[in-house]
């Protein structure tokens, strides 16, 4: 199939391009709409008591979502000041969609004590549909900003999630701007050409454009996350570089050993590789399948859109690369020859010949330190987060600091929110009621109420979640239900519990099946996923020493907040053992041909991981590259997944694959290629395998 695949990209190159151009248009045309419907909503979780409330509290409360302006920076009893706020006040009242706004002046708890600032709630009206509520917004927030005062920001609401947006799309663009450049001088160190770095370069941009139209699509039927965005757009770059990277060098390596015919090089290294990239991509799909597996629309959305991402890297590594090839490939030098016996990978085979020979000190050395590295897991905490997750130039961030600096703790904070349905008794909500001072009702059409409790820290604070659970102990058989963000947290967190084991059985069975397929092993696919587990429980557990505990958070110009974003740890977990796997195909590959050739299995793992070293340690330095680029626009869940996936790349690229996997194999012997005999007769008949090539046999590396 892959052969076919590539004699038709070779066949019909200028088609070929002119069908990726068509994408390109399309991705930086159409898909960039995404940009403007992403949502913040991330905690809500179907089918749980804090979405059902808030759906009936959709369907009946007459007041909608609401923003928050504040005006600071001087003495707001001015009476310039104050008539201009009266002015503005009576304006935003005026447009359309606006419910109600208070006046600060009238209004107790609206003006601090320090009398240098002031708020401006305004309250939407319920049931507005997309546009006229964004219409609202904008016109709302752009008043409030007119007034004259040193200090004046609005967010909060739906307007927080459309500035969220619009961060996002800043922050793609200055990562592109970053990373491009950085990855064409390593590109360049690489292959020693322009035309030959390039062409990653060609198939990168490829990838972007599909990742941005997959996006926009999957917006039309679902909600796509703020965080989608950046995420896939790294992931797509970095894997698009990746994929490129691989088959670009063994396409040289082709045309050195065999060839001067550029066109059959290029079938040779889609027969030859292919098939790995194509393993590789479908193994990086299968450990995104596990976020379908959570009822969560965020994490749903985000394995379907990153997955898709993958699905279009592979495809244009696949057959854009090869059309590029046979059109232009001719001007890409063949690799170099070792020259007077040389060994090929000399480094990496050294290292391969270290860890296998001292197998049993480098277990006893890498395994505790990647153990220790990953201690502080257990303690890890996550939460939903607020304006503090955002760099501290974002006016979301500058109205929650002026917030903080002018008023009292718990100002501003989103109030757990319990709905009392009709049949509640008295006596059930005079006890919520007592949970906390200041607690404040309104009644609902058709005789429910609503109560709304503000926590002592906050939104979604240790102190916040105890009160929901507090409630919901409390309130018996009585039809109450709670929600707001932190009945969101408790939500999420409970549903991560109960569904992530069935999320990790679901990826670990398509691992260990697709990696049968491509080994015929079944001892390999499990030391596979061991290893893989302690380089990934590592990263892990750096980002939440540097994030959650505050440790050295600030050379990454973010701060310790006490708990990780709730995106983070499960796209780190799912996108990073979808790399790690990317990476231990490439290396398998290798010792798998090295094996064929020879039947030797000592001499396959050091010509394997020497052939191959090469590749891996600059495509995950590549990749790392673009995750760092990613980092540099300070919103801390970005920082926390860039972080994690930049380490897990790095360490599982260096540490486990260099030193781990060749000790690990060292341990195995040939019983790491054993399968049970109707298992190797099943392999036999439907594994997928690379396809055999005729090659002259090399000087390999001898002994471990």
């Amino acid at each position: 199939m892959l052969t076919a695949l590539a004699r038709t990209a070779t066949r019909r190159p200028l088609t070929v391009m002119l069908l990726w151009g068509l994408l390109l248009l399309l991705g930086f045309g159409l898909g960039t709409g995404v940009f403007a419907r992403l949502s913040d909503n991330v905690p809500e979780v179907p089918g749980t008591e804090s979405e059902s409330a808030a759906r009936y509290l959709d369907e009946l409360d007459p007041a909608g979502s609401s923003i928050t302006g504040v005006v600071a920076g001087t003495l707001v009893a001015d009476a310039g000041l104050r008539a201009e706020v009266e002015r503005a006040v009576a304006d935003v009242r005026k447009v359309a969609g606006v419910a109600a706004v208070p006046d600060p002046y009238a209004t107790p708890g609206m003006i601090a004590e320090d009398g240098h600032a002031l708020i401006v709630p305004v309250t939407l009206e319920g049931g507005l549909d997309d546009d006229a509520e964004e219409r609202t917004l904008d016109a709302a927030a752009e008043r409030i900003r007119e007034i004259d005062a040193p200090d004046v920001h609005v967010s909060g609401g739906p307007l927080l999630g459309l500035q969220m947006g619009e961060r996002a799309e800043q922050d793609v663009k200055n990562a592109e701007l970053i990373s491009l450049p950085v990855v064409l001088a390593l590109l360049l160190v690489v292959f020693g050409g322009l035309r030959s770095a390039l062409l990653p370069l060609v198939v990168a941009v490829g990838g972007i454009a599909g990742a941005f139209l997959a996006l926009f699509l999957f917006s039309e039927v679902t909600d796509i996350s703020v965080y989608a965005i950046q995420v896939t757009t790294m992931l797509g770059l970095g894997l698009a570089v990746d994929y490129a990277l691989f088959l670009l060098v063994r396409f040289r390596e082709e045309r050195r050993r065999t060839t001067e015919d550029v066109v059959e090089a290029v079938h040779r290294t889609v027969a030859a590789a292919g098939r790995t990239v194509l393993f590789s991509g479908l193994t990086v799909a299968v450990s995104l399948t596990g976020l379908l597996v959570f009822p969560s629309v965020f994490l749903r959305s985000m394995g379907l859109a990153v997955a898709a991402v993958v699905v279009i890297d592979m495809l244009a590594a696949l057959t854009l690369l090869p059309a590029l090839l046979a059109r232009f490939g001719g001007r890409v030098p063949p690799a170099k020859s070792p020259g007077n016996g040389a060994e090929e990978g000399r480094f990496f085979a050294r290292v391969a010949r270290f860890a296998a020979r001292r197998k049993v000190a480098v277990l006893a050395v890498v395994v505790p330190v990647l153990l220790v590295l990953a201690l502080p897991v257990s303690g890890m905490s996550i939460v939903v987060g607020d304006a503090r997750q955002l760099p501290a130039d974002s006016e979301a961030r500058q109205l929650q600091d002026t917030v903080a600096a002018h008023f009292p703790p718990g100002t501003g904070v989103s109030p757990v929110v319990v709905v009392a349905r009709p049949g509640t008794d008295a006596a059930t909500a005079d006890r919520i009621r007592a949970l906390a001072p200041g607690a404040t009702t309104r009644e609902l059409p058709g005789g429910g109420a609503v109560i709304e409790i503000r926590p002592p820290g906050e939104a979604d604070g240790a102190e916040a979640t105890a009160l929901v659970e507090r409630v919901r102990e409390m309130r018996g058989d009585a039809p109450v239900e709670v929600t707001g963000t932190a009945a969101r947290l408790v939500d999420f967190r409970e549903m991560l519990a109960e569904r992530a084991p069935w999320s990790a059985l679901t990826v670990l069975a398509g691992i260990v099946l697709l990696l049968f397929a491509f080994t015929g092993s079944v001892l390999l696919p499990l030391r596979t996923v061991v290893t893989t587990l302690l380089s990934l429980a590592a990263a892990l557990g750096v980002v939440v020493w540097v994030f959650q505990d505050g440790h050295l958070a600030g050379l990454l110009g973010a701060e310790g907040l006490g708990a990780l974003s709730l995106t983070a740890p499960p796209l780190i977990v799912a996108i990073a053992f979808g790399l790690a796997m990317d990476y231990e195909l490439f290396i398998l590959a290798r010792m798998r041909e090295a094996r064929l050739r020879s039947g030797d299995d000592r001499e396959a793992v050091v010509t394997g991981l020497s052939r191959s070293g090469r590749v891996v340690t600059c495509a995950a330095l590549l990749l790392a590259v673009v995750f760092a680029a990613f980092m540099t626009g300070g919103f801390s869940p970005i920082l926390q997944i860039g972080l994690g996936l930049t380490l897990a790349v790095l360490i599982d690229a260096t540490v486990v694959r260099m030193l781990l996997v060749p000790a690990t194999m060292a341990l195995l012997g040939r019983h790491a290629w054993w399968a049970p005999a109707p298992l190797r007769r099943v392999h036999d008949r439907f594994g997928l395998r690379e396809e055999r090539t005729e090659l002259p046999r090399e000087k390999v590396p001898s002994g471990v």
